[in-house]
């Protein structure tokens, strides 16, 4: 039986959902002695950066090429904090000093399957500030394509801002 590109995609982000389940139980230990003294604060900035492009994630991901070397906008869903991409030697983000960010594709409505596809990196002391941030939780990112290595986009994100969280939302 002959898969498409796009049903390889879907099993691939399947793949990865069940690799963040087990990474992020031992990212939350990890971290879990930094919780007691993370600040409160809702955003973080990492450095200076323009105001981005105003971007749908999945867009960026369908043509990670034209968003090269531009500073990107967007807001999403967050997901989880992952190791996904780190390591990786033609677009290195060290896993000693990054984390990723895992968001929820922008064009899926009844269940959540991250975006695999996008890799965002944000350094670990700043992640570190956000600890109790939830799967289901607004965030917005600001951040510049530096790579398209695999045909894929990554991230630096530079501003990592907490819209809204799941408790806000039911209220």
């Amino acid at each position: 039986m002959k898969k498409t590109l796009k049903q390889y995609k879907k099993i691939i982000a399947l793949v990865v959902m069940m690799m963040i389940v087990s990474l992020n139980s031992s990212y939350a230990a990890s971290v879990a002695s930094v919780k007691a003294q993370s600040s409160k604060a809702k955003t973080t900035t990492v450095a200076t950066v323009p105001t981005g492009i105003k971007v749908d994630p999945v867009k960026v991901v369908d043509n990670p090429a034209f968003y090269l070397n531009k500073n990107i906008t967007f807001e999403a869903d967050f997901v989880a904090f992952s190791s996904l991409g780190l390591d990786y030697n033609p677009a290195l983000r060290s896993s000693n000093e990054y984390i990723g960010v895992l968001i929820a594709r922008t064009d899926v409505v009844d269940h959540v399957i991250p975006l695999s596809e996008m890799k965002i990196f944000i350094k670990r002391t700043e992640a570190e500030k956000h600890v109790d941030i939830e799967q289901g939780d607004k965030i917005k990112i600001t951040g510049t394509v530096f790579s398209n290595a695999l045909g894929d986009p990554w991230v630096d994100a530079k501003v990592f801002t907490v819209l809204e969280t799941k408790s806000e939302k039911k209220n």
